[in-house]
Protein backbone atom coordinates (compact mmCIF):
# COMPACT_ATOMS: atom_id res chain seq x y z
CA UNK A 1 0.00 0.00 0.00
CA UNK A 2 1.14 3.59 -0.42
CA UNK A 3 1.20 6.04 1.87
CA UNK A 4 -0.21 9.48 1.70
CA UNK A 5 1.56 12.41 3.97
CA UNK A 6 0.76 15.78 3.43
CA UNK A 7 2.97 18.62 3.95
CA UNK A 8 1.79 21.06 7.32
CA UNK A 9 0.40 24.32 7.64
CA UNK A 10 3.60 26.53 7.30
CA UNK A 11 3.04 29.81 4.36
CA UNK A 12 1.09 32.45 3.70
CA UNK A 13 0.23 34.18 7.07
CA UNK A 14 -3.32 32.00 7.99
CA UNK A 15 -1.71 29.27 10.08
CA UNK A 16 -2.51 29.04 13.90
CA UNK A 17 -1.89 27.53 16.18
CA UNK A 18 -5.38 25.86 16.46
CA UNK A 19 -5.68 25.60 12.64
CA UNK A 20 -2.21 23.58 12.63
CA UNK A 21 -3.77 20.99 15.74
CA UNK A 22 -6.38 20.40 14.23
CA UNK A 23 -4.75 19.82 10.61
CA UNK A 24 -2.56 17.50 12.51
CA UNK A 25 -5.48 15.63 14.24
CA UNK A 26 -7.47 15.19 11.55
CA UNK A 27 -4.36 14.04 9.70
CA UNK A 28 -3.90 10.96 12.03
CA UNK A 29 -7.61 10.13 12.54
CA UNK A 30 -8.11 9.98 8.98
CA UNK A 31 -5.36 7.97 8.35
CA UNK A 32 -2.80 9.98 7.08
CA UNK A 33 0.85 8.77 7.00
CA UNK A 34 3.14 11.69 7.15
CA UNK A 35 3.28 14.84 8.21
CA UNK A 36 6.29 17.31 6.68
CA UNK A 37 7.77 20.76 6.93
CA UNK A 38 9.91 22.45 4.54
CA UNK A 39 12.58 25.15 5.26
CA UNK A 40 13.08 28.78 4.44
CA UNK A 41 14.26 32.06 6.03
CA UNK A 42 12.67 35.42 4.66
CA UNK A 43 11.26 36.79 1.60
CA UNK A 44 14.11 39.25 0.04
CA UNK A 45 12.91 41.77 -2.17
CA UNK A 46 15.44 42.12 -4.54
CA UNK A 47 16.50 38.14 -4.45
CA UNK A 48 19.54 37.90 -6.11
CA UNK A 49 18.73 34.31 -6.63
CA UNK A 50 15.55 33.21 -8.89
CA UNK A 51 12.89 30.57 -7.42
CA UNK A 52 14.03 27.44 -7.50
CA UNK A 53 18.00 28.16 -9.28
CA UNK A 54 15.07 29.44 -11.79
CA UNK A 55 16.71 32.87 -12.66
CA UNK A 56 14.55 35.74 -13.08
CA UNK A 57 11.31 33.48 -11.71
CA UNK A 58 9.85 35.52 -8.52
CA UNK A 59 9.59 34.04 -5.34
CA UNK A 60 6.17 32.82 -4.44
CA UNK A 61 4.00 35.15 -2.25
CA UNK A 62 3.30 32.27 -0.13
CA UNK A 63 6.89 32.57 1.27
CA UNK A 64 6.45 36.14 2.98
CA UNK A 65 5.38 34.20 6.60
CA UNK A 66 7.06 30.63 6.65
CA UNK A 67 6.68 29.21 10.32
CA UNK A 68 10.25 27.62 11.29
CA UNK A 69 10.63 23.96 10.16
CA UNK A 70 11.58 21.74 13.50
CA UNK A 71 9.01 23.79 15.34
CA UNK A 72 6.66 23.12 13.42
CA UNK A 73 7.41 19.48 14.00
CA UNK A 74 7.81 19.66 17.18
CA UNK A 75 4.10 20.45 17.07
CA UNK A 76 3.25 17.61 14.92
CA UNK A 77 4.77 15.40 16.72
CA UNK A 78 3.15 16.08 20.08
CA UNK A 79 0.01 16.00 18.68
CA UNK A 80 0.27 13.08 17.02
CA UNK A 81 1.33 9.48 17.45
CA UNK A 82 1.22 7.45 14.45
CA UNK A 83 2.01 9.34 11.13
CA UNK A 84 6.07 9.83 10.23
CA UNK A 85 7.19 13.25 10.81
CA UNK A 86 9.71 15.05 8.57
CA UNK A 87 11.82 17.25 7.00
CA UNK A 88 11.42 17.83 3.40
CA UNK A 89 13.78 19.20 3.37
CA UNK A 90 16.12 20.97 5.33
CA UNK A 91 18.99 23.13 3.66
CA UNK A 92 21.98 22.00 4.64
CA UNK A 93 23.77 25.12 4.55
CA UNK A 94 21.75 26.90 7.21
CA UNK A 95 23.11 24.51 10.36
CA UNK A 96 26.05 23.44 12.47
CA UNK A 97 26.07 19.88 13.02
CA UNK A 98 26.43 19.51 17.02
CA UNK A 99 23.39 21.81 17.45
CA UNK A 100 21.17 20.60 14.76
CA UNK A 101 21.88 16.07 15.64
CA UNK A 102 20.28 17.29 19.31
CA UNK A 103 17.76 19.10 17.75
CA UNK A 104 16.86 16.03 15.66
CA UNK A 105 17.57 13.46 18.00
CA UNK A 106 15.63 14.95 20.74
CA UNK A 107 12.77 15.38 18.07
CA UNK A 108 13.24 11.61 17.44
CA UNK A 109 12.89 10.82 20.90
CA UNK A 110 9.66 12.80 21.80
CA UNK A 111 7.95 11.70 18.58
CA UNK A 112 8.44 7.74 19.22
CA UNK A 113 11.05 7.32 16.69
CA UNK A 114 9.06 9.13 13.90
CA UNK A 115 11.35 11.03 12.37
CA UNK A 116 12.67 10.85 8.81
CA UNK A 117 15.31 13.68 8.65
CA UNK A 118 15.31 15.17 4.55
CA UNK A 119 18.23 17.63 3.25
CA UNK A 120 19.31 19.23 0.19
CA UNK A 121 21.52 22.06 -0.61
CA UNK A 122 18.76 24.68 -1.77
CA UNK A 123 18.67 27.16 -4.08
CA UNK A 124 18.81 30.75 -2.37
CA UNK A 125 22.07 32.73 -2.32
CA UNK A 126 19.96 35.14 -0.29
CA UNK A 127 19.40 32.72 2.33
CA UNK A 128 22.89 31.11 2.28
CA UNK A 129 24.22 34.55 2.92
CA UNK A 130 22.16 35.04 5.87
CA UNK A 131 23.72 31.84 7.27
CA UNK A 132 27.17 33.11 6.65
CA UNK A 133 27.80 30.29 4.19
CA UNK A 134 29.58 30.66 0.79
CA UNK A 135 26.47 28.47 -2.04
CA UNK A 136 29.31 27.67 -3.74
CA UNK A 137 30.22 25.27 -0.78
CA UNK A 138 27.03 23.85 -0.63
CA UNK A 139 27.86 20.29 -1.81
CA UNK A 140 31.33 19.82 0.03
CA UNK A 141 29.06 21.06 3.43
CA UNK A 142 26.49 18.96 2.81
CA UNK A 143 28.92 15.56 2.64
CA UNK A 144 30.35 16.87 5.92
CA UNK A 145 26.97 17.59 7.92
CA UNK A 146 25.99 14.02 7.02
CA UNK A 147 29.95 12.93 8.54
CA UNK A 148 29.54 15.17 11.48
CA UNK A 149 25.80 14.29 12.18
CA UNK A 150 26.35 10.31 11.82
CA UNK A 151 29.13 10.93 14.36
CA UNK A 152 27.13 12.73 16.86
CA UNK A 153 24.92 10.62 16.67
CA UNK A 154 27.19 7.20 16.86
CA UNK A 155 28.81 6.09 20.55
CA UNK A 156 30.23 9.06 22.57
CA UNK A 157 33.04 10.38 22.76
CA UNK A 158 32.78 11.93 19.56
CA UNK A 159 35.26 13.75 17.97
CA UNK A 160 35.09 15.00 14.12
CA UNK A 161 37.79 17.31 12.02
CA UNK A 162 36.65 18.70 8.54
CA UNK A 163 36.79 21.17 6.21
CA UNK A 164 33.67 23.22 7.51
CA UNK A 165 33.27 21.75 11.37
CA UNK A 166 35.22 20.52 14.04
CA UNK A 167 33.85 19.18 17.16
CA UNK A 168 36.55 18.57 20.28
CA UNK A 169 36.11 14.81 21.91
CA UNK A 170 32.50 15.44 23.72
CA UNK A 171 29.58 13.08 24.34
CA UNK A 172 26.68 14.30 22.06
CA UNK A 173 23.61 13.01 23.85
CA UNK A 174 20.47 12.70 23.37
CA UNK A 175 20.91 9.58 20.50
CA UNK A 176 18.16 9.35 18.19
CA UNK A 177 15.67 6.43 19.59
CA UNK A 178 16.13 5.32 15.91
CA UNK A 179 19.34 3.16 15.67
CA UNK A 180 21.89 3.98 13.84
CA UNK A 181 19.98 7.17 12.99
CA UNK A 182 16.83 8.01 11.73
CA UNK A 183 16.39 7.90 7.90
CA UNK A 184 17.42 9.85 5.74
CA UNK A 185 15.51 11.62 2.94
CA UNK A 186 17.18 13.30 -0.28
CA UNK A 187 15.73 16.22 -2.31
CA UNK A 188 18.05 17.01 -5.36
CA UNK A 189 17.91 16.71 -8.49
CA UNK A 190 21.41 17.85 -9.98
CA UNK A 191 24.44 15.31 -10.89
CA UNK A 192 26.37 15.87 -8.09
CA UNK A 193 23.09 15.74 -5.95
CA UNK A 194 21.72 12.22 -7.62
CA UNK A 195 25.43 10.82 -6.80
CA UNK A 196 24.95 11.39 -3.30
CA UNK A 197 21.26 10.02 -2.88
CA UNK A 198 22.64 6.60 -4.28
CA UNK A 199 25.23 6.77 -2.19
CA UNK A 200 24.19 7.82 1.16
CA UNK A 201 20.29 8.52 1.42
CA UNK A 202 17.03 6.36 2.17
CA UNK A 203 14.46 7.95 0.27
CA UNK A 204 14.35 10.00 -2.70
CA UNK A 205 11.86 12.97 -2.92
CA UNK A 206 12.32 15.58 -5.46
CA UNK A 207 10.32 18.53 -4.93
CA UNK A 208 8.35 18.30 -8.31
CA UNK A 209 8.33 16.31 -11.63
CA UNK A 210 6.36 14.25 -13.67
CA UNK A 211 5.73 10.58 -12.21
CA UNK A 212 7.21 8.84 -15.26
CA UNK A 213 10.44 11.31 -15.01
CA UNK A 214 10.69 10.16 -11.37
CA UNK A 215 10.60 6.73 -12.40
CA UNK A 216 13.22 6.64 -14.98
CA UNK A 217 15.35 8.34 -12.12
CA UNK A 218 15.05 6.29 -9.59
CA UNK A 219 15.10 3.36 -11.27
CA UNK A 220 18.81 4.93 -12.20
CA UNK A 221 19.64 5.57 -8.70
CA UNK A 222 18.69 2.29 -8.26
CA UNK A 223 21.24 0.60 -10.72
CA UNK A 224 24.49 3.08 -9.11
CA UNK A 225 23.68 2.21 -5.63
CA UNK A 226 26.18 -0.18 -3.68
CA UNK A 227 24.56 -3.78 -2.67
CA UNK A 228 25.63 -3.59 0.62
CA UNK A 229 22.60 -0.83 1.27
CA UNK A 230 18.92 -1.19 1.39
CA UNK A 231 16.77 -0.59 -1.33
CA UNK A 232 16.13 2.97 -2.18
CA UNK A 233 12.38 3.99 -1.36
CA UNK A 234 10.53 6.68 -3.39
CA UNK A 235 8.39 9.84 -2.64
CA UNK A 236 6.36 11.77 -4.97
CA UNK A 237 5.20 15.31 -3.85
CA UNK A 238 2.06 16.28 -5.72
CA UNK A 239 0.46 20.25 -5.20
CA UNK A 240 -3.05 20.68 -4.85
CA UNK A 241 -1.78 23.85 -6.69
CA UNK A 242 2.00 24.61 -8.39
CA UNK A 243 4.11 26.74 -6.72
CA UNK A 244 4.75 29.30 -9.58
CA UNK A 245 2.47 29.06 -13.30
CA UNK A 246 5.22 26.76 -15.19
CA UNK A 247 3.74 25.38 -18.46
CA UNK A 248 1.87 22.30 -18.13
CA UNK A 249 1.29 22.72 -14.37
CA UNK A 250 -2.14 23.99 -12.99
CA UNK A 251 -4.59 23.20 -9.92
CA UNK A 252 -5.79 19.79 -9.61
CA UNK A 253 -8.99 18.89 -8.60
CA UNK A 254 -9.05 15.86 -5.54
CA UNK A 255 -10.26 13.21 -8.08
CA UNK A 256 -7.42 14.61 -10.30
CA UNK A 257 -5.27 14.01 -7.37
CA UNK A 258 -6.68 10.51 -6.48
CA UNK A 259 -5.72 9.72 -9.87
CA UNK A 260 -2.38 10.62 -9.57
CA UNK A 261 -2.01 8.57 -6.23
CA UNK A 262 -3.70 5.56 -7.57
CA UNK A 263 -1.00 5.67 -10.91
CA UNK A 264 1.63 6.04 -7.76
CA UNK A 265 0.51 2.70 -6.14
CA UNK A 266 0.72 1.30 -9.07
CA UNK A 267 4.35 2.54 -9.90
CA UNK A 268 5.21 1.16 -6.17
CA UNK A 269 5.87 4.97 -4.91
CA UNK A 270 6.12 3.94 -1.10
CA UNK A 271 4.60 7.51 0.00
CA UNK A 272 2.92 10.57 -2.13
CA UNK A 273 3.50 13.74 -0.24
CA UNK A 274 0.43 16.06 -0.87
CA UNK A 275 1.28 20.26 -0.68
CA UNK A 276 -1.55 22.57 -0.27
CA UNK A 277 0.95 25.55 1.04
CA UNK A 278 0.32 27.74 -2.50
CA UNK A 279 -3.03 27.16 -2.78
CA UNK A 280 -5.55 29.97 -3.40
CA UNK A 281 -8.04 28.88 -1.36
CA UNK A 282 -5.53 28.98 1.61
CA UNK A 283 -6.82 32.03 2.91
CA UNK A 284 -8.35 31.24 6.59
CA UNK A 285 -7.33 29.16 9.29
CA UNK A 286 -10.25 27.08 8.45
CA UNK A 287 -9.26 26.53 5.44
CA UNK A 288 -6.32 24.58 6.95
CA UNK A 289 -8.32 22.87 9.37
CA UNK A 290 -10.75 21.34 6.89
CA UNK A 291 -7.39 20.17 4.43
CA UNK A 292 -7.19 16.25 5.45
CA UNK A 293 -11.17 15.73 5.54
CA UNK A 294 -10.85 17.36 1.97
CA UNK A 295 -7.96 15.13 1.07
CA UNK A 296 -9.37 11.91 2.22
CA UNK A 297 -10.92 10.33 -1.22
CA UNK A 298 -6.79 9.93 -1.38
CA UNK A 299 -6.81 7.35 1.55
CA UNK A 300 -8.90 5.52 -0.59
CA UNK A 301 -6.84 5.52 -3.93
CA UNK A 302 -3.79 4.74 -1.95
CA UNK A 303 -5.30 1.27 -0.64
Amino acid sequence: MTAVGLCLPQLGGHVTRDALRSFVESAEELGFGGLWAQEHMFYPHEPVSGYAARPGLAVPEAYRTTLSTLETLSAAAAWSTAPEIGTSVLVAGYHRPVQLAQRLATLDLLSGGRLVVGFSVGWSDDEHRQADVDPRTRGRRLDEMLDALEACWGPDPVRFDGEFFAIPTADVRPKPLQRPRPRLLSGMRSEAGLRRTAERFDIWNPASGALEDILATAAQLRERRSPDRGPLEVYWRVYTEPPVPVRGLRALSVDELAEDVARARTAGIEQVIVDANFDHTMTSPQAWADVPKRLEPLLAAAR
